[in-house]
């Protein structure tokens, strides 16, 4: 085996999607079904599904791969493209999807052209943003569900974590730091 061999990145798609008038419940629905479906498929990370606001009609939705490969895989399946047809029926429009290697779709900048940070950065900070995450929501959930299994409460964490970051920490700290992060493009 190669020792030099980079190993491979995973892959989040981001995917956008405005769902017809009255179609609300039943998108939910399907995506429960959904999210049944992706997370028995091989290389599969997880899934987050968010609503812009209880009466939005967008959802954005968040599924992480252990590599490349296997997203296009799960997206090349006779089961995938039904899945899409489902999902499909009752949205508005095809869905946006933008696919980002690692954590850079948290470095996003609208007004930055193409490209990222080094990788040093990026772990900076997002060891930064993470950090007190991981320190205070624990702590939050216990206190808040103290009779849920450890597990169950590891997956709120989590998710809390996942959601702050992508939506509230990272754009803040992306902005905060951007001299620092892409000092070629000032």
């Amino acid at each position: 085996m190669n020792s030099t061999a980079t190993p491979p990145q995973p892959v989040t798609a981001i995917a956008r999607r405005r769902i017809k008038p009255g179609h609300e419940a039943k998108f939910e629905e399907l995506m429960q079904e959904f999210i049944g479906f992706v997370l028995r498929q091989s290389g599969h990370l997880g899934i987050n599904v968010l609503r812009g606001s209880s009466d939005s009609r967008e959802y954005t939705v968040l599924d992480r791969f252990a590599s490349p490969e296997d997203r296009q895989r799960f997206t090349a399946s006779p089961e995938y493209r039904e899945w899409m047809q489902r999902l499909g029926a009752v949205s508005a429009a095809c869905p946006e999807v933008q696919e980002m290697g690692g954590l850079a779709f948290w470095f996003d900048l609208p007004h930055q052209p193409p490209g990222r940070p080094p990788k040093v950065k990026m772990a900076f900070l997002t060891l930064l943003g993470v950090y007190p995450l991981s320190m205070w929501y624990p702590k939050l959930v216990a206190a808040i569900l103290p009779g849920q299994s450890g597990w169950e409460r590891g997956l709120v964490v989590a998710t809390l974590i996942v959601v702050t970051l992508t939506w509230i920490v990272m754009p803040a700290l992306s902005r905060l730091f951007e001299r620092w992060l892409f000092p070629q493009h000032r």
